[in-house]
């Protein structure tokens, strides 16, 4: 497995992208956009990792009541009155097993919930940041409809000169993953 499947482990797409974007970053937009954009990258770093606080307190408050509601339940059960011997149509009389230790909450289970719950949350609270600070970011930009335009161009012309990168580097016959430095 490569450590690339890991988006927290995955490194960016290359040196030389990193250098080219920077070049357009620098010359194809004035101070104000780079402001603009900074900000706007600024903000959805906040909501992600507010989303992402929220969301793992979420996850571990629901686990903590799934853990509340297992041992009233279990203590519910414990205390009626369970049948101890069935007696059948033939006479016979059988013992039923006392299930009761195999149903109490285990420490492993805890365990098992606060995890999935934590991460759960997490995960969900992380991705809502996502889209919250994504949308934010996006009115930041638009604010300015001359900014706006200028930081468009930059990206467009960003692609485009990536796009012939790749096209060189495929007519020389080098592999996709080369040239983005994977």
């Amino acid at each position: 497995m490569s450590s690339d499947s890991l988006a927290l482990l995955r490194k960016n797409a290359g040196q030389d992208i990193a250098a080219l974007a920077e070049e357009h970053f620098k010359h194809d937009l004035q101070d104000s956009d780079r402001d603009a954009l900074k900000s706007a990258a600024s903000k959805i770093s906040t909501h992600v990792s507010i989303g992402s606080i929220v969301g793992l307190g979420l996850g571990v408050f629901l686990a903590f009541r799934l853990r509340r509601s297992r041992m009233q339940m279990f203590n519910a059960f414990r205390a009626n009155e369970k049948p101890t011997h069935v007696k059948f149509a033939d006479g016979r009389e059988e013992a039923v097993p006392d299930m009761t230790p195999f149903l109490r909450p285990s420490t492993l289970g805890d365990v098992a919930a606060y995890t999935f719950f934590g991460f759960g949350g997490l995960f969900v609270g992380g991705e809502t940041g996502i889209l919250t600070g994504s949308a934010s970011a996006g009115r930041t930009i638009s604010r300015d409809p001359e900014s706006r335009e200028r930081i468009e161009t930059a990206f467009r012309r960003f692609r485009a000169d990536v796009l012939r990168k790749e096209a060189d580097a495929l007519d020389k016959r080098k592999g996709v993953s080369e040239l983005l430095g994977l």
